[in-house]
């Protein structure tokens, strides 16, 4: 197992924005991330689709390649992390990945974040001719893949016999600018995915609900302890959909011009979304990750600069964390 590039030391909450990279102008994109990092925002991530999610429409509409514009946003910025939340396990073979992460490292001089899930969105698969294995094979070569990009991040070559994927004396050069780059693994499995998250990783992403995620959290202790790790060296990252008002009824007037008042996420003021957030932090979530589209919107251009404004620093101050 390679040496993690996280370490328990002081702990420093994080607060960035996840937008898929659907039904919007890459411009427009661009400015959605030099928009965060000029409010302070510590994370901006892109996900890895070929199509739009579904949705009663149909995945219909345009939707740019994530790895190709991660390349694109890190040479226009220059603070903010640049990660993608997550790699689809089953659309690249891992050594070309690792190049390719390696690639982007460079051109955001070491700002670089890189998750990898088992895949689920059946249909890319159909339409762009990908295999799509059963779930348990995917995720086992999820844990191929992270043992390839691991060593490839770090070694001088790789060889690499397992049962998905064969590579011999692979060279991966220039290396990351990060020795290694932090690698994310994506996903709530407690059998399979956390078992790799305590293997592997440096950061575990999730979605999990507040009671879901504690017990969550005591699975993934166990896996950690089997293998000799300390979970400490893991960093925990929430990602969260919101809608933020200055007070109340503007939350519930975004709720209602945006969805219809049919909004799953979290909205309301920012010491409401601290409070929902706050549990999360007091059991060691690093980073705090928004969710939400990058197509121009003034509701969503509010949330995210109360996000950034109000929420982030009160958050920090009510967990007693930087």
């Amino acid at each position: 197992m390679t040496t993690p590039t996280y370490t328990s030391e002081r702990r420093h909450l994080r607060f960035g924005v996840h937008s898929g990279q659907q039904n919007v102008e890459y411009d427009d994109y661009v400015r959605f991330w030099q928009r965060a990092e000029e409010l302070g925002l510590e994370w901006a991530s892109v996900y890895d689709h070929f199509m739009p999610m579904p949705s009663p429409a149909g995945p219909e509409g345009p939707c740019l390649e994530g790895l190709t514009l991660l390349a694109a946003v890190a040479a226009q910025t220059s603070r903010i992390r640049c990660g993608i939340l997550v790699v689809g396990v089953t659309y690249r073979n891992p050594a070309v990945l690792a190049k390719m992460a390696t690639t982007i490292d460079q051109i955001s001089h070491g700002r670089l974040e890189f998750g990898i899930g088992g895949a689920w969105y059946e249909l890319e698969h159909q339409q762009y001719g990908i295999p799509f294995p059963p779930p348990g094979e995917r995720l086992h070569m999820m844990g191929e893949a992270a043992q390839i990009l691991k060593s490839m991040w770090s070694n001088q070559r790789t060889t690499f016999h397992g049962r998905y994927y064969q590579i011999d004396d692979a060279l991966c050069e220039p290396k990351g600018v990060q020795r290694p780059i932090p690698l994310w693994i994506g996903g709530g499995g407690e059998q399979v995915t956390l078992r790799m998250v305590a293997r592997y990783a440096d950061g575990w992403h999730s979605f999990s609900p507040v009671d879901q995620y504690r017990h969550k959290l005591d699975v993934l202790d166990q896996h950690c302890q089997e293998v000799g790790r300390d979970p400490a060296t893991i960093r925990k990252s929430i990602g969260f959909g919101a809608l933020i008002g200055e007070t109340e009824a503007e939350a519930a007037r975004m709720v209602q011009e945006m969805t219809g008042g049919q909004f799953t996420g979290l909205s309301g003021t920012p010491d409401q979304i601290v409070q929902h957030l706050l549990p999360y932090a007091e059991m060691g979530v690093d980073d705090f990750v928004m969710t939400g589209r990058a197509a121009p919107d003034p509701n969503r251009a509010r949330t995210i600069e109360l996000f950034a404004t109000q929420v982030a620093p009160r958050l920090r101050q009510a967990a007693g964390v930087e």
